[in-house]
C-alpha cells in the first residue's frame, strides 16, 4: 500500500467505497473533525446535468453516466476539502489518478454482508452495474473491491462503526 503525506496541491482527502459505505455522511463528519471542507461529486454530476444520478443513469446508460463522472472527478479543483466520490468512480483509471494527485485516497471497506444490511434496496440509489440490470450485488462487489484495493493509499475498515466513530478511525488512520 503506497502511503502519502499532506503535499501542496495534495492536501485533499478521496473518500472510494461501495454505495453505501458511508462516503457522504461521513465524509461531512470527517470534514468537520479535521476543519476541512467537504464535496460531495455525486452532487457535482447532478448540478451539472440537472438530473438526479438514477435518472442519467437510465436515460444515457452506465457507459455513458461513466464518461461524465469521469469529466467531473477529472476537472476537480479543489484544496483542503474531504472528497467523497460516487462508487463508480473506480472505473475510471484518468479520475482516480487526477484524484490520486490532488489529495490521498481513503478506501471505506465494508464487508459484503454489511453492504447487504445497508443497501437492501438499490434501485433508486444511483449505482452504475456495467453487465447492466441483471448484474448482482454480489458481482458488483465482487468487480470492484480490487479496483477499490489498487486505488486506496489508505484502507479503513468501517464495518459495524457507527458514522462518527467510523470518520474518527479515518481521521486517526490519516495521521
Amino acid at each position: 500500500m503506497k502511503e502519502k503525506s499532506f503535499e501542496p496541491g495534495r492536501d485533499n482527502i478521496v473518500l472510494i467505497g461501495m454505495p453505501g459505505a458511508g462516503k457522504s455522511t461521513l465524509g461531512i463528519v470527517l470534514a468537520k473533525i479535521l476543519c476541512m471542507d467537504f464535496v460531495d461529486a455525486d452532487l457535482l454530476i447532478q448540478q451539472s446535468c440537472d438530473k438526479s444520478l438514477q435518472r442519467l443513469i437510465d436515460t444515457l446508460g452506465p457507459d455513458a453516466f461513466l464518461e461524465i463522472e469521469n469529466q467531473v472527478l477529472s476537472e476537480m479543483s479543489f484544496d483542503h476539502s474531504v472528497i467523497a466520490t460516487g462508487g463508480s468512480a473506480i472505473y475510471s483509471e484518468p479520475a482516480m489518478d487526477h484524484l490520486s494527485d490532488i489529495g490521498r485516497v481513503v478506501y471505506l471497506k465494508i464487508s459484503f454482508d454489511e453492504l447487504k444490511q445497508r443497501l437492501a434496496d438499490f434501485s433508486e440509489r444511483g449505482v452504475v452495474m456495467r453487465d447492466g440490470i441483471g448484474m448482482s450485488l454480489r458481482d458488483l462487489y465482487d468487480e470492484r473491491l480490487p479496483l477499490y484495493e489498487k486505488y486506496a493509499d489508505i484502507t479503513v475498515d468501517v464495518n459495524d462503526l457507527s458514522i462518527t466513530a467510523a470518520a474518527r478511525k479515518v481521521a486517526a488512520a490519516l495521521k
